[in-house]
């Protein structure tokens, strides 16, 4: 193999490679599919800090038609569950449910930049979802020095997750199942 050729071949390799990492650097959702009118675990994979900062807290602002939310408490963080009015009240088998947790925040940890880590939620997909749209967390990691990373975006129509600097995680809504 010639010199050039070898070169190139190292190139190519390491675009795909740092196309793959950044692929994977974003906030993300462990299971990414779930159906309406059943009850959902969000396992949000946090894969870094800001910029070489550690992660010292964790946003999830629940959206519209999750509700009944209880997050998983984290060994060494604090947990906060911010709680509000639903847009409309939903019947959660069978009991009226007009407000619950409409943010989760864990604070006080600290995930280094070069860690990996997760946070888990469980919620209530509501029947007034619509299969075959994608739900989406917002999610921010608050770092040190004012530092943070802001996993909102949502793509418009025409547009993919990965056309987006700092998508949302997202899971995509099916059919309602026959059990709870």
């Amino acid at each position: 193999m010639s010199k050039t050729l070898f070169t190139a071949a190292l190139v190519a390799a390491g675009t795909l490679v740092a196309g793959t990492l950044g692929a994977t650097a974003h906030v993300s959702l462990e299971v990414q599919e779930a159906p309406v009118g059943s009850t959902y675990k969000a396992t949000f994979r946090v894969p870094h800090g800001c910029e070489g900062k550690p992660t010292n807290v964790v946003r999830v602002q629940i959206p519209d038609g999750v509700i009944a939310v209880k997050p998983q408490p984290k060994a060494g963080w604090t947990l906060e569950k911010l709680r509000g009015d639903y847009g409309k009240t939903y019947d959660y088998y069978g009991t009226p449910t007009s407000e619950g947790v409409k943010e989760v925040v864990w604070s006080g940890g600290n995930l280094g930049d070069d860690e990996y880590d997760e946070f888990v939620l469980r919620g209530f997909l509501t029947t007034d979802l619509k299969p075959g749209d994608t739900l989406h967390f917002a999610v921010v990691q608050e770092c040190p020095e004012g530092l943070a990373e802001r996993w909102i975006e949502v793509p418009a129509a025409g547009q993919s997750a990965d056309d987006l600097e700092l998508p949302a995680p997202g899971v995509k809504l099916l059919e309602k199942t026959g059990g709870h």
